[in-house]
């Protein structure tokens, strides 16, 4: 059964990791799906691997006038779209004396800023009955020194997943956090954490997980179809955590 079958999909960090597996899995079950992502190089191999259903569009969710680029581009290429799935983000990880400002900003910008401005900039093309869906984290619950920039961006996620839910319930659209827990991404390469670090990281929230592993790019991908298609119709404000159970035990 294709469950997003003619569905337009809309994935921002779509050219790697969870937005790719996701794209992925979006087409496989009958969707188009445009990708949105800042390095041109690895968005133009995305494109070719997924084949005519996908179509890439280069900018940055930090910066406004790509937004805009990208609703244009999405409403001349296909009219409206049924599944935004806002999902760039980075993290950073540091001593609270040791960040700087820049670090701040950066953070918020692509975490925060960056998926606000991607459902106010794409909500004219949003149909009724859609589904927004925000990349949130186990980790939004959570307090992990060294983690305060990161963990706090993940809570303004979900807090914003809330309020964009009342407020465009009445359009008619749905928005929800879909919050995953460790997975072997290239989520690594867009941190300052060296790939030993990163790897004790993985392991630490693994052994505290009920499930004692990290999950994978198509637990998540398969998540997120699921808050994309009509199956989850009378869902909206909620988070759905997809992390071995780490966040609440």
């Amino acid at each position: 059964m294709t469950t997003l079958n003619d569905k337009v999909a809309v994935i921002t960090g779509g050219n790697s990791g969870i937005g790719l597996a996701a794209a992925t899995l979006f087409i496989e079950q009958g969707a188009r799906v445009v990708l949105f992502g800042r390095n041109q190089t690895t968005l133009d191999e995305a494109v070719s691997k997924l084949g005519p259903r996908a179509v890439g569009v280069q900018g940055d969710v930090t910066n406004l006038d790509d937004l805009e680029t990208l609703k244009d581009e999405t409403s001349m290429r296909f009219g409206q779209i049924d599944i935004l799935f806002a999902n760039a983000g980075l993290g950073v990880f540091s001593p609270i004396e040791n960040i700087d400002e820049a670090s701040y900003d950066k953070q918020f910008d692509i975490n925060v800023k960056g998926a606000f401005f991607t459902v106010q900039k794409l909500l004219p093309l949003l149909k009724n009955g859609s589904s927004v869906i925000l990349t949130g984290s186990a980790v939004h619950e959570k307090g992990v020194a060294t983690g305060s920039l990161y963990f706090a961006t993940k809570a303004a996620v979900r807090s914003l997943s809330r309020t964009l839910a009342s407020e465009l319930a009445p359009k008619g659209i749905r928005v929800n956090t879909l919050s995953p827990g460790i997975v072997r991404t290239n989520f690594a390469e867009n941190t300052n954490i060296a790939s030993d670090d990163f790897e004790g990281f993985v392991g630490m929230v693994a052994s505290q997980a009920p499930l004692q592993r990290p999950g994978t790019m198509q637990e998540i991908a398969n998540a997120a179809r699921f808050l994309a298609s009509d199956e989850s119709s009378y869902m909206t404000a909620a988070d759905l955590v997809v992390d071995g159970g780490w966040m609440n035990v």
